[in-house]
């Protein structure tokens, strides 16, 4: 690839710069109500830097509550889309933010959600290429958290779906899938080979596997890492899994980091 903003920010997103990924949504917050009290947010935010987190995935408001110095070796994501729990199609995704606001922000990438199959596929894949040219524009990277979800579809973990929805995101111009495990798992290589984009796979909740066996099978069967959210904001020490997680994913562990300022109180 040749040199230009955009390839700089997406070699930046692999910290230790192999090709694979860990990346932690908190855009939950949104959708699902706090992933942290107040004012135990900038601990959380530095607990998954100090992990060893690749990025973090937030919403534009909540990224300009991280203090800044945080993000000096973790990469900011900003995510531009989003629905409630509360709403009448929770599968229902709109902007809420653009590319531009995400640059100003300091952000190393964006990210969009759509689901494939819902009732309004057709706007969410508008909006998809909409930010695809945006992010070419701006040489910002693009990571699609792109589902086969919504009353169409049957089996959300069908491989030749999933390979269907990877490609999609290929076609419209994104750099990294986010999408689910397929299920068999061992079927998730065929979906890793028929993609030409690395693919990442959301985290696991709902499996009755530990955190570390289910990404251990997502890096078997060929995918490039994981974005692991829920599981490691309610772990009892999200550093501690943030650090196993890098451990198997970049097969090195991060150096302990020095001491730091007590965060109580940063936002």
């Amino acid at each position: 690839m040749p040199l230009t903003g955009k390839s700089v920010r997406l070699a930046r997103l692999s910290r230790p710069g192999d090709g694979r990924f860990l990346f932690v949504p908190l855009d939950h917050s949104v959708s699902d109500g706090p992933v942290a009290s107040a004012a135990g947010f900038a601990e959380l935010v530095t607990d998954i830097a100090a992990g060893g987190a690749d990025g973090i995935v937030v919403h534009k408001g909540r990224a300009r509550m991280i203090p800044p110095h945080l993000m000096a070796h973790c990469s900011l994501v900003v995510h531009l889309s989003a629905s409630t729990s509360h709403a009448p199609d929770t599968n229902a995704k709109v902007l809420v933010g653009d590319v531009e606001e995400a640059v100003r922000l300091g952000a190393d990438a964006v990210s969009v959600h759509v689901n494939i199959g819902s009732d309004t596929e057709a706007a969410q894949l508008t909006d998809l290429g909409t930010v695809a040219s945006a992010c070419d524009r701006f040489g910002i990277p693009l990571m699609a958290m792109i589902y086969p979800r919504g009353p169409r579809v049957s089996d959300p973990a069908d491989p030749t779906l999933l390979a269907h929805v990877a490609n999609i995101a290929a076609d419209l111009g994104v750099d990294i899938v986010k999408t689910v495990l397929a299920s068999p798992p061992e079927r998730m290589a065929e979906v890793v080979a028929a993609s030409p984009l690395p693919i990442v796979v959301a985290g696991g909740g709902g499996t009755d596997q530990s955190l570390l066996d289910f990404a251990a099978t997502a890096l078997d069967v060929g995918c490039s890492g994981l974005a692991v959210g829920r599981r490691v904001f309610t772990s009892p020490s999200p550093e501690k899994a943030v650090r196993e997680l890098t451990q198997l994913i970049h097969h090195q562990i991060p150096p302990v980091p020095t001491p730091r300022p007590e965060m109580a109180g940063a936002l």
